[in-house]
């Protein structure tokens, strides 16, 4: 695909939306990734770094390597992804931190939308697509309401962790920290992070860098052979995961962080009214209506956008 300098920089620009989501538990770059067109060719793209690619690069063959690799594509992506999460992050923290009900019903406007344009833009709808989507629903479902696990140091779990939870990131719908707050490896992560424990970040990191590639490669195969009865699936995928960005949620179990804060490490959703009871805060019923309907018509306003954008460069 012939790009130009401008298409790089949306490109870069779409990577950080999936750096803004990644950091939230809840949500998924992989959704991003979906809602603004890319996603295919990311998972392509990471499928192709593989055995053959990485021996153009031992043999010097750098131009061959990064040609086969779509390097150009890759590298905007994860340029955005990392401006994101060492800029934009720590302000959609503080916004989770001190609005969270707001900025949660701006993402559930936004992910149902998602699935919703999905679901609508697949053709020729089957009773084994219908099939298809009513699972992925249900996994996903099944997912958000499973018990934490108790956290194994073990060098080959945290090694699983990492394999586990990267698969996130290219997966619509669940995010990788939610997947670790399952595997009840959210606060040791996050700890090594802090402490900057190296021998668990390198673990880690090396199974985070086998499963994306292991995981692209199923993708990638899934995609190409069984396209809709896949995309099917994410988009109930992405459907499902509705129930863990709901708005007005009671903590259930929690957690104290390395600087001694209180954080919310597993929650049950609860309606309006019992939230005000229970917290004693205002459910700000009327400004998540609005912020749910910004973020279900952003969707279609990016699509549109980006629609237009291909007719102007044919």
């Amino acid at each position: 695909m012939k790009r130009r300098l401008n298409d790089y920089f949306i490109l870069a620009v779409k990577g950080m939306g999936m750096g803004a989501a990644d950091v939230v538990p809840g949500v998924s770059g992989g959704t991003i990734a979906f809602i603004t067109g890319i996603y295919e060719e990311l998972v392509n793209s990471i499928k192709s770094v593989n055995p053959k690619a990485i021996r153009l690069l031992f043999t010097g063959k750098f131009v061959a390597f990064w040609k086969s690799v779509n390097g150009t594509f890759l590298i905007s992506v994860l340029l955005g992804i990392a401006i994101s999460i060492f800029s934009l992050a720590r302000g959609l923290k503080y916004l989770l931190d001190h609005f969270p009900v707001p900025v949660w019903s701006f993402f559930f406007g936004l992910i149902l939308a998602s699935a919703i344009y999905i679901a609508y833009n697949l053709k020729n709808w089957n009773f084994k697509m219908i099939l298809a989507g009513i699972a992925g629903i249900m996994t996903a479902v099944f997912i958000t309401i499973l018990t934490p696990a108790e956290a194994n140091t073990s060098w080959w779990f945290v090694f699983l962790s990492g394999s586990i939870a990267i698969c996130a990131m290219i997966l619509p719908g669940i995010s990788g920290s939610f997947i670790l707050v399952l595997l009840g490896m959210y606060k040791f992560i996050l700890e090594a992070v802090g402490s900057f424990d190296l021998s668990v970040l390198i673990i880690f990191t090396a199974g985070a860098a086998i499963g994306i590639v292991v995981f692209s490669n199923i993708l990638s195969w899934l995609i190409k052979n069984f396209h809709n009865i896949t995309i099917a699936v994410l988009a109930g995928f992405m459907a499902g995961s509705l129930n863990k960005v709901w708005p007005w949620k009671e903590v259930t179990k929690s957690y104290v962080d390395a600087h001694g804060h209180i954080k919310p490490l597993m929650e049950k959703n609860i309606l309006p009214g019992t939230y005000e009871q229970i917290t004693g805060q205002d459910a700000l019923l009327g400004l998540s209506v609005i912020m749910a309907l910004t973020g279900f018509l952003l969707i279609f306003i990016i699509q549109k956008l980006s629609n237009n954008y291909k007719i102007s460069n044919r």
